[in-house]
């Protein structure tokens, strides 16, 4: 296990780790959500355990929001810098990506799987549905956010303010509320959040704006605990409901975990393990494709 840092085409760094035992055919790269580095999410070192255990490559890849603040120096200007959830603009989730694509490409892997929990399944969505092409086998979709039970915690107030800050050029002026009670955040991250239909792309709903799932090319798996609280009591129909919009849904596979939440407590084994078994017969079936 080492640290991984990968720049941007905009020069910022973003921060990873790398759990390898050796030679491996194979990498799953793991988007983090928001907030979702190690100490909140700790599931990622199961993962990373269980695919080395079976010879595959793990990379916890964290985007600019892993956590509120990140002091970084960018590569290009050669300035400091502090990048988080607090200044996040989803519209670099192509170039955040594609650092991480990047790195394995240049490693030689011959298979790279992308994956992406919670707001990073959003972002792996997003991604997938602008580039059909490229280094990606599969995608990993783990606990979709549900963007919208989010943000429906916001006063009409708080969103006001919002747009009052954007429409009078302070859009990088840091809000006097933490948006959705934990976020504090700079008004154009937090309109983002609450207006932009970047990264809101599932969707309790049967006729919500599924464009961007419809889009996607590639095959995969999407997994949800079923005790996860932000599906509006349903995760297993949030998910099929996801699926079903896909392109290829009958192609894709679904994974239920029993009773665990939106960040697999008590069960980060049984996800991890689950993981492994996925990733392992995919090799199987791709064995005789070329490298990317």
């Amino acid at each position: 296990m080492r640290r991984l840092d990968v720049a941007t085409k905009r020069g910022s760094v973003l921060n990873g780790v790398l759990f390898s035992e050796g030679p491996a055919e194979t990498v799953v790269i793991a988007i983090t959500g928001i907030h979702g580095n190690f100490y909140s999410n700790p599931f990622y070192v199961n993962i990373g355990q269980a695919l080395n255990a079976a010879g595959i490559d793990f990379i916890y890849a964290q985007t600019s929001d892993a956590f509120n603040e990140i002091p970084t120096v960018n590569v290009t200007t050669g300035a400091r810098e502090v990048i988080g959830s607090w200044n996040e603009d989803f519209h670099h989730t192509d170039e955040d990506i594609e650092a991480y694509l990047n790195y394995a490409v240049s490693s030689g892997y011959r298979w790279v799987i992308l994956a992406g929990h919670s707001l990073g399944a959003n972002k792996v969505i997003y991604y997938l549905s602008r580039h059909h092409s490229g280094p990606v086998t599969r995608f990993l979709l783990l606990s979709p956010a549900n963007i919208k039970h989010l943000t429906n915690q916001v006063s009409p107030g708080e969103r006001d303010m919002v747009k009052d800050y954007v429409a009078r050029g302070h859009g990088q002026k840091k809000l006097p509320f933490a948006l959705m009670g934990w976020v504090p955040c700079v008004a154009d991250t937090a309109y983002q959040w609450l207006f932009d239909d970047v990264l809101d792309n599932v969707h309790v709903e049967q006729d919500g704006d599924f464009a961007q799932v419809a889009a996607i090319e590639h095959t995969g798996a999407l997994l949800i605990g079923t005790y996860d609280r932000f599906t509006y009591g349903d995760p297993s129909g949030f998910l099929k409901n996801i699926n079903d919009h896909m392109a290829r849904p009958e192609a894709n596979q679904l994974l239920f975990i029993e009773r665990t939440g939106h960040t697999y407590q008590g069960k980060e084994q049984e996800v991890a393990e689950a993981i492994a078994v996925l990733v392992h017969s995919w090799e199987d079936e791709c064995n005789d494709r070329p490298r990317v």
